[in-house]
């Protein structure tokens, strides 16, 4: 056996199955075994193995393992005289596989080797060839050095800015996402180190390669996609603590006493400032509309109630009593933003009917309650009416200058609507367009480019193969979908690169697949197209069955009396409803299920009732249960669950 690829998956489906894909057709002349050592995903990977990669030799774990453990039960395994890491995020050319296996078996003292790795949009991926983290390196890299001089050759060492990366290089560290190894050294040095759970396994084991002996290089003469991102987000705290206590161990085991404290107390402020900025960061980011809106509506009303008492209504600016004033004021703005904050008006895209219809129903609130009052506690109707108006005026004015900045257009109109073109022949045009239908995803223009060498009578098509950067520019594309049935690898990593990095996004359609994968950073975790089932878990819906939740709560603690002597068991009702108002329950959540399917909807809450609730007189069958569950993720109503609800009034406490 020639060689041995693994592949570790963890709850990423679509990516793995491009990856496999590309993986079997890239190993046409060469004699392979394929593992995938799955750690316990739940999200039907196992089931498309089974379905569409009969070939492959699985190893099913019954947890997450991490990414050494797993690795190295079919590294034990293998048979191949080179192993190969592989993420299950990636996408290898057709050739990829002859030519490193060419360059290893010519190059007798090579241990390892890494390649070219681009991020989705085509972009260099810095990683692809990397020096060993020293104290000086590890400084340069944790306080931004390395970012500032990346050619440098003292602070660039990080991910040898200073190296050429079209050219083969000798290199320190390999990326774990493509590492190829000989076998022999693997038997010398030994495998992965698992006290590694994930990150700076590959640093451990490049560094023992070359203490074997051996070299590591990085070979740019076959490219891979690597989508980044997908187990982990770089932004998140867990991220910046797991990463950096990787290298904090590395250190420990590879570095001198002295050197390895240097290291870990660099690391150590590292991950403390790097923690604080990302919590920071994502709480401003959260907060930054509510904060703006909030500031500019509070200054609004109090400009607006001098004016109103000294030019309009009394000819005095201190009329109104300080005390309504800090409490009146301050209480229309909370129910204004709350009330624009459940009709969906901080959601994104920003859409003015969803804050006009906040605005309006914070209002009537407001008037409401105003008006059960005594008359010593109104403050002024008028002066509700002129805030529900400056905060109209303003917010609207907020939002057309964001919408300005961030996106070059004052208008709300069409801003998710996407312009896309499909590349391939046209019956797989066809099935990605269908599938694009049946997406969340909102198009304003789709259109297909042939790929052989002339444009189908399908008056869908707008051009040929070698007219697209002429079809982007026309029509103004803002994604382009290359189908990878008709289109090689090779193919379309070329025409990427041609294009460069810009405004156009790339994805990928694998063959016979549900999904459309691509990448728009190398920041972001790659993006997804799959049919949308994902109704139930749209910001808006969970919002609405958590309002309705807790609705329900206060009703049924107003009806109490009345349904405590309804429900078949009263102390079960009582304890679902703290469950339920605690977040920890929802009224109405899935059918739970014998067994799983191939069926597969987002998480959402354990529900105390389900849609299969209603047939009380009847057990439904599993794939029953498991269409129901389906139906209730993709079509979610709020009023489903009220009539759920109001069908099992007597089964609350069950």
């Amino acid at each position: 056996m020639t060689l041995s690829i693994i592949i570790v998956n963890y709850n990423v489906e679509h990516f793995l199955e491009q990856c496999l894909h590309s993986v079997f057709k890239a190993l046409k002349e060469t004699r392979a075994e394929v593992f995938v050592v799955d750690n316990n995903s739940v999200d039907g990977s196992l089931h498309m193995i089974r379905e569409k990669f009969k070939q492959v030799k699985l190893i099913e774990n019954k947890k997450n393992t991490g990414f050494s453990f797993a690795n190295n039960q079919a590294m034990r395994l293998a048979t191949g005289n080179y192993v190969l890491l592989l993420n299950p995020d990636t996408l290898v050319e057709e050739d990829t596989f002859d030519k490193i296996i060419a360059f290893m078996d010519s190059h007798p003292q090579a241990g390892g080797l890494g390649v070219q790795m681009l991020d989705g949009k085509g972009n260099f991926l810095p990683e692809s060839k990397r020096g060993l983290p020293t104290p000086l390196v590890a400084f340069c890299k944790i306080f931004g050095l390395a970012r500032l001089f990346p050619r440098s050759t003292l602070f660039g060492r990080y991910h040898l800015g200073f190296l050429d990366k079209n050219k083969i290089n000798e290199v320190e560290i390999l990326s774990g996402a493509f590492m190829l190894m000989r076998k022999e050294a693997l038997d010398k040095v030994g495998l992965l180190d698992e006290s590694f759970f994930m990150y700076g396994e590959d640093i451990d084991l490049s560094y023992r390669i070359l203490k074997g002996g051996y070299k590591n290089y990085y070979f740019p003469e076959t490219r891979i996609i690597h989508y980044k991102g997908e187990s982990t987000k770089k932004s998140s705290v867990n991220y910046v603590f797991v990463f950096y206590n990787a290298m904090i161990i590395f250190a420990r085991k590879h570095f001198s006493n002295q050197n390895a404290k240097t290291v870990t107390l660099l690391i150590t402020m590292a991950i403390y400032l790097r923690a604080a900025t990302a919590l920071v960061s994502r709480f401003a980011r959260k907060i930054a509309f509510p904060l703006v809106d909030t500031v500019c509506v509070l200054i609004g009303l109090f400009i607006l109630k001098d004016y109103y008492s000294v030019h309009i209504k009394y000819g005095e600016g201190n009329y109104y009593q300080f005390r309504l004033v800090v409490v009146a004021i301050p209480a229309y703005v909370f129910i204004w933003l709350s009330s624009i904050f459940l009709s969906g008006g901080y959601d994104k895209p920003v859409n003015l009917w969803k804050l006009i219809r906040g605005i309006v129903v914070g209002t009537g609130i407001i008037l409401i309650i105003y008006s059960l009052l005594p008359e010593i506690y109104r403050f002024s109707r008028a002066l509700i009416l002129l805030g529900a108006v400056w905060t109209l005026v303003m917010l609207s004015v907020i939002r057309l200058l964001y919408n300005l900045v961030v996106h070059k257009r004052l208008s709300f109109e069409n801003s998710t609507l996407r312009r896309i073109v499909i590349i391939g022949e046209p019956a797989e045009c066809n099935r990605v367009n269908q599938l694009l239908q049946q997406t969340s995803v909102n198009t304003g223009f789709v259109g297909y480019v042939g790929t052989n060498g002339h444009v189908d009578d399908d008056t869908n098509y707008v051009g040929r193969f070698e007219q697209l950067r002429e079809v982007i520019a026309i029509y103004k594309i803002d994604e382009v979908i290359f189908c990878a049935r008709d289109l090689s690898s090779q193919k379309i990593i070329d025409q990427m690169l041609d294009l460069g990095p810009g405004e156009t996004d790339f994805k990928i359609a694998p063959p016979e697949s549900f999904s459309i994968i691509g990448s728009n950073s190398i920041d972001t975790a790659g993006d997804l197209y799959v049919i949308d089932i994902n109704s139930v878990t749209k910001a808006v819906n969970r919002r609405k069955k958590r309002v309705l939740d807790l609705m329900l709560c206060f009703a049924m603690l107003g009806l109490s009396p009345l349904l405590v002597f309804i429900q078949k068991h009263p102390l079960g009702w009582i304890r679902n409803s703290f469950s339920v108002f605690f977040g920890s329950k929802s009224w109405v959540g899935y059918a739970i299920q014998a067994k799983k399917t191939d069926r597969k909807v987002p998480s959402i809450r354990k529900g105390v009732l389900n849609p299969a609730s209603i047939f009380r007189q009847r057990e439904p069958d599993a794939e029953t249960l498991s269409r129901l569950n389906m139906v209730y993720a993709k079509d979610y109503r709020a009023r489903n669950d009220l009539l759920i609800i109001w069908k099992n009034i007597r089964h609350l406490g069950d």
